[in-house]
């Protein structure tokens, strides 16, 4: 197996995407099959979407689809091509949990190809564009320099285009899902393969033009320092304070929930015995998954009962029963609400109150819970109901997810093209009821400057836990 095969695969099993293998040929459609996935997509996303018009105008939803259809000129589209056009469709609905994921397997081939990628990872912000990460030959190009322009083109009519393949409900999000998948690779999706590269870059208010190379998409994922979520499980302890990482709340698919949970039983067993009474746990770069992961996780830092959210309510649909019965154990009383509720109506679906362990196990301590723009669905909605109970201090920056929003994501495919459509069929209220727009606010804010390899946010909680000791 080549490099670049090793890597993109790696890459793929990072992001549990399943892709249909085609070797090196994107598969082609007609214009006709386009248009009528277009129609699908319309007409399943009012189906399945909680709420399709809760960001949006209806109107404006429906013309903008329209409008996608006219820009289908030719008698035949490739993979990406079609996907490019999905995208813009399903994001317009400003649902972060309602979108179709960057095309992998169009990257895979393209990868094959011998593609290469603009060379820079960047870093967004207080609306402007910063060198984060210069993986070109060109060492004159130095991390922090503010990016101008690409090949004559302003940066921020490049990002605003980007924005449009990116599903989220606001701008901060948007710029978090853009560095979740990378600059160079939307980059590549939107504007394709550059022969070479004319910036221009400011550093001390004078602005420098410099013609870069690009680089191969195996040299590119080989030179990065890997995907930006964290899949890694981590207990350590350190000048008497306890961290643990707990990674995403979910397994892969030869794993399953026994192995985390021995995970988390073992940590907190450390914590006793070593008397330790100040723990960290790291929610940040976290993916999410599913509540009966952290409510196990919660379950040994909580002092009475709890639960994830207020209220939590379901829209059934047809696509959702097929997934069900292809999916999901069918005998259970969740599933069974499922498929016995008429399509189209929503429904609430109450949850027992999650139980703490028995008070010999608790940890009885101070706790700290970081969170960032990174924090993912589950993993936000987690730390907000610690907050909501009051279980532990929340620390870092705001979180890019709400905690209160439309998720429990379910998905379907595309008839003709076979692209994969994820939807949110469920709404989420946090714990104490809160329905703001917000995502999880820290009890102690501190920012993570994108700039530098430090880590700002644990080391100053540490800096400031030291003091207290």
């Amino acid at each position: 197996m080549n490099k670049n095969n090793f890597l993109i695969i790696s890459f793929i099993m990072y992001l549990g995407i399943s892709i249909t293998a085609n070797g090196q040929n994107e598969t082609s459609f007609s214009k006709q099959q386009i248009l009528d996935d277009i129609d699908y997509l319309k007409k399943t996303l009012e189906q399945t979407h909680y709420n399709l018009y809760a960001f949006t105008n209806r109107n404006e939803f429906l013309e903008n689809a329209d409008n996608i259809k006219k820009t289908i000129t030719n008698d035949s589209l490739n993979l990406l091509e079609a996907t490019n056009a999905f995208q813009k469709i399903i994001s317009r609905a400003n649902t972060g949990h309602a979108e179709i994921d960057f095309p992998v397997q169009s990257y895979i081939q393209y990868a094959q190809r011998d593609g290469t990628l603009f060379p820079i990872e960047i870093a967004l912000e207080n609306d402007n564009a910063y060198i984060r990460n210069n993986l070109s030959n060109d060492n004159q190009l130095k991390v922090g320099m503010q990016l101008i322009s690409i090949n004559g083109i302003d940066i921020n009519k490049i990002i605003e285009k980007l924005y449009l393949q990116l599903s989220a409900e606001r701008k901060y999000f948007k710029n978090a899902k853009l560095e979740f998948w990378s600059f160079p690779r939307l980059y590549w999706q939107i504007f394709g393969e550059q022969k070479s590269f004319k910036i221009e870059v400011k550093e001390l208010d004078k602005i420098s033009e410099y013609s870069i190379k690009p680089i191969s998409v195996g040299d590119y994922e080989s030179r990065r320092k890997g995907e930006i979520l964290n899949q890694e499980r981590k207990f350590s302890l350190k000048d008497g304070i306890g961290y643990i990482n707990p990674g995403p709340f979910s397994s892969n698919a030869d794993e399953k929930i026994d192995l985390y949970k021995r995970f988390i039983d073992s940590s907190f067993n450390d914590l006793k015995e070593n008397d330790i009474d100040t723990l960290i746990i790291d929610l940040r770069n976290n993916s999410g998954g599913d509540n009966e992961y952290s409510d196990f996780l919660i379950s040994y830092i909580a002092d009475k009962p709890f639960k994830w959210h207020s209220k939590f309510t379901l829209k059934s649909s047809s696509l959702l029963k097929q997934h069900t019965r292809k999916n999901n154990d069918t005998t259970t009383f969740y599933s069974q609400t499922i498929l016995n509720e008429t399509n189209g109506k929503i429904y609430e679906y109450k949850y027992e109150m999650y139980q703490p362990v028995d008070s010999k196990k608790r940890f009885a301590g101070k706790v700290y819970v970081l969170i960032n723009r990174q924090s993912y669905s589950m993993s936000a909605v987690a730390a907000a109901e610690i907050q909501d109970y009051g279980f532990a201090k929340i620390v870092g920056e705001e979180t890019g997810d709400f905690p209160t929003l439309y998720a429990s994501q379910f998905s379907y495919s595309l008839p003709n093209t076979g692209v994969v459509v994820k939807v949110p069929k469920g709404y989420i209220i946090r714990p104490n009821g809160n329905e703001d727009l917000r995502g999880v606010i820290p009890d102690i804010e501190i920012k993570d400057h994108l700039l530098d390899d430090e880590d700002e946010i644990l080391n100053e909680l540490l800096r400031i836990l030291k003091k207290k000791h």
